[in-house]
């Protein structure tokens, strides 16, 4: 039975993993809480950056002597290969830990092995601790390695009737500097951010992290599958961060740097680009996450191709009863086929509300 202590631990362990988002791609973050043999915290850590130490490492060496007859909590279950570090299951073992709790098993074929090789030497194992709690935190990394895509979080930003701008196409500011400084977060969160044609012509944005101490600057990726909405001197292609501009591949695109140009497949529709190609050509250059910022078009592409994982909207205390909605046609053409959310999280950001959900485990009859 899992004890207050063995709780208290994981969700410290839990805490200190998500100090590591944003800076861990396209490795997972994780964090690693020790405890001596009569109970007491010597030692903690979580995976800072990818090539670098691991949680459990960092928590070793903090411990010292004092892991020895310890117990380890691990939010995933110790690494048991050697890559550009060593395996954490033999570290373990080797500092004389006598019980390790992890949160999640490690589904990398690469990795996992880490709870067996643990229990071959005699260490106490236990998986499953806080599990949910723990895979919430690591979804970005869980999703990409068991669907071989990068995970999918769609922000908006919208009126509270659910505007994204005027009859006018004015859109700036619908909601409030403390808002726009949240999804710097989440871009700084994420490997690559995506917009799409709409928006690049609309606003020529930069698309870079600002305000965000230390971040790392995403990947911006443009969808426009004619060729036509980025030009040259477009802030998207200035040096702040590498970019790529997803267009068709039949579509003319010598106007463009050759080094940015991705050339894909047009969608079986025959509208835009295919999504699923294009997240696979993502992951395939180790993009891990993406913020999907685009306009309702490409939001009801990547929505009619079932790759939203996690929807955040900011709603302003904003009425205008005209102009565009946040979602464009997204292949649903009754009620009985919308897609369901639950709510994780709402919460105040200045003067406007950020609602968190994600699409809800499918109901009988739906």
């Amino acid at each position: 039975m899992d004890t207050a202590a063995d709780i208290t631990a994981m969700r410290r362990a839990i805490t200190l993993a998500s100090r590591g988002l944003g800076s861990t791609s396209p490795n997972p973050v994780v964090g690693c809480v020790i405890l001596d043999a009569a109970g007491t915290p010597v030692g903690e850590g979580f995976h800072q950056r990818a090539g670098g130490p691991h949680a459990e490492i960092h928590a070793l060496r903090a411990a010292g002597g004092r892991a020895r007859g310890g117990t380890a909590y691990v939010t995933l279950e110790p690494c048991n290969h050697t890559g550009r570090t060593g395996p954490c299951a033999q570290a373990l073992v080797e500092a004389g830990v006598s019980r390790v709790v992890y949160a999640v098993g490690d589904p990398d074929p690469q990795a996992t092995g880490g709870a067996q090789t643990l229990r071959a030497a005699g260490v106490e194992t236990v998986g499953g601790l806080l599990a949910e709690e723990a895979e919430a935190g690591n979804a970005a990394w869980l999703t990409s390695v068991r669907l071989g895509r990068p995970y999918v979080l769609w922000k908006y930003a919208a009126t509270l009737d659910g505007r994204i701008a005027a009859a006018d196409a004015t859109s700036r500011w619908i909601t409030s500097p403390e808002a726009r400084a949240d999804v710097h977060r989440l871009r700084a969160e994420a490997d690559a951010v995506i917009v799409g044609s709409g928006t690049a012509r609309t606003d020529d944005p930069q698309l870079g992290v600002r305000g965000v101490e230390g971040a790392r600057q995403p990947l911006r990726v443009v969808v426009d599958t004619t060729a036509t909405a980025v030009r040259p001197g477009a802030r998207v292609l200035d040096g702040t961060a590498p970019t790529l501009i997803a267009v068709a591949r039949d579509a003319g695109a010598d106007h463009l740097p050759a080094r940015s140009v991705l050339r894909l497949p047009r969608s079986a529709t025959g509208r835009g680009l295919d999504i699923q190609a294009l997240l696979g050509a993502l992951h395939a250059r180790g993009v891990r996450s993406v913020l999907l910022e685009g306009g309702p078009v490409l939001a009801g592409a990547f929505v009619a191709a079932g790759t939203v994982d996690k929807v955040v909207g900011y709603l302003a205390p904003v009425l205008l009863g005209a102009g565009p909605a946040a979602l464009a046609d997204a292949g649903i053409s009754t009620i009985s086929r919308a897609l369901r959310l639950d709510v994780t999280e709402t919460v105040r950001i200045g003067p406007d509300l950020r609602i968190t959900a994600v699409p809800a485990p499918a109901r009988k009859g739906n």
